[in-house]
């Protein structure tokens, strides 16, 4: 029994890691949102690096400017379209709160007054920036349950101040909890009007830009139309590739499904070596068990069992052994996975079709691991298991 646990710990764990972080993906390319596409330097490649190489050289990309981003903006107008700018403004920043300070492990991003909305994005508590605060660069800030934890445990954080690079923003919402995804934390952002963000971190000069189509029909139009737009704005001729990247959500669709995939396959085929292993110990155990038995299986067939009933007794005990054991595993498997998920915060979901992978694989293993010592057993010859010492 604790071989078959073992071995069906390995198939159902791994499968319901794999399935969690199969969840987890999936909930990051949500918080992309269906239906979107987005500018940057260089595009996201899951699979084979952000960099691309041409002929052997790796190509560079420049920056998209601020004044590119906001050209674009300016010009793409659809009514079908919402464009927003953004820009990653600092890493690891400390942030002071009254006599507080913070671990210096936060990242600022600088927001105009599309970006909530076109990520999808809803405050936990308080409000998002309206036009007018960016406009007139209010010093407002949006924070990560990572802040509130941090600097506001025990009180309400809205109208608080915080001070970040010497600048004071009041909070006026905080950000729902999000699980990683990506390789990155979603907690530790703090949010604040584009322009603020400029003047405070001069230096961060590489922006985003995110467009949201709302109506599917026009995603194709709308993305060949910002492409050119994109093209003209950084003076390509006909002949010049892009140079810079273009992430759309159903590409990343593709890729993460490549990806997890690939993951879910090799949790499959170490699962089943396991098994694979699991189920040739299993038939030795009840071969020698066979051996072990030879004199009560002569009794038996002396006193009138035939051939079926003694194989049956011998597959009905492979098969509850089996079953017992498949069990056990099944509930360690599903245990592992969950504090695997908790220490990679991941949502942890029950899976199904591991669940149903491993009930099929304990009928399989019982069967073949069971089949031939049981007609072993069946074939004995009853005289010379009387005799058998």
């Amino acid at each position: 029994m604790l071989i078959i646990a073992f071995g069906i710990m390995a198939l159902v764990g791994t499968l319901t890691v794999v399935n969690g972080i199969d969840n987890n993906f999936s909930a990051g390319l949500r918080s992309l949102g269906s239906n979107k596409f987005s500018f940057k330097r260089y595009e996201n490649n899951f699979l084979q690096g952000n960099r691309h190489h041409r002929r052997g050289r790796k190509k560079i990309n420049p920056r998209i400017s601020y004044r590119d981003a906001i050209s674009f903006k300016k010009s793409f107008k659809d009514k079908q379209a919402k464009v927003s700018i953004s820009f990653f403004a600092g890493m690891d920043v400390e942030v002071k709160s009254d006599d507080k300070k913070s671990d210096p492990q936060y990242n600022v991003f600088g927001i105009d007054e599309n970006y909530m909305d076109v990520q999808a994005i809803e405050v936990e508590k308080g409000k998002v920036f309206s036009i007018k605060d960016i406009e007139n660069n209010r010093p407002y800030a949006l924070i990560g349950q990572d802040l509130r934890r941090e600097l506001f445990k025990d009180i309400n954080p809205l109208q608080k101040e915080i001070i970040i690079k010497g600048n004071r923003f009041k909070v006026i919402g905080v950000l729902p909890h999000k699980a990683s995804t990506f390789g990155g934390s979603e907690n530790n952002k703090i949010l604040i009007p584009l322009n603020l963000a400029r003047s405070i971190f001069p230096n961060a000069g590489n922006y985003n830009i995110n467009v949201s189509v709302r109506d599917k029909n026009k995603y194709e139009y709308l993305v060949s139309q910002a492409v050119s737009m994109m093209r003209k704005i950084r003076k390509l001729r006909p002949v010049e590739a892009n140079n810079f990247g273009i992430n759309r959500s159903d590409k990343l669709e593709k890729e993460l499904k490549k990806v997890s995939g690939t993951l879910r396959m090799f949790a499959f085929i170490i699962g089943l070596i396991t098994i694979l292993g699991s189920s040739i110990a299993l038939m030795n155990i009840m071969l020698v068990s066979v051996t072990e038995r030879t004199r009560e299986i002569g009794i038996r067939k002396a006193i009138g069992a035939n051939n079926f009933l003694v194989l049956l007794q011998f597959l009905i005990e492979t098969l509850l052994i089996t079953f017992l054991g498949g069990i056990i595993g099944i509930i360690f498997g599903l245990m592992i996975g969950f504090l695997v998920a908790k220490l990679m915060k991941m949502p942890f979901s029950m899976p199904w079709d591991a669940l149903g992978i491993a009930i099929f694989v304990i009928f399989v293993v019982a069967i073949i691991s069971g089949l031939y010592p049981a007609y072993k057993a069946s074939r004995l010859n009853p005289i010379q298991a009387l005799r058998y010492e």
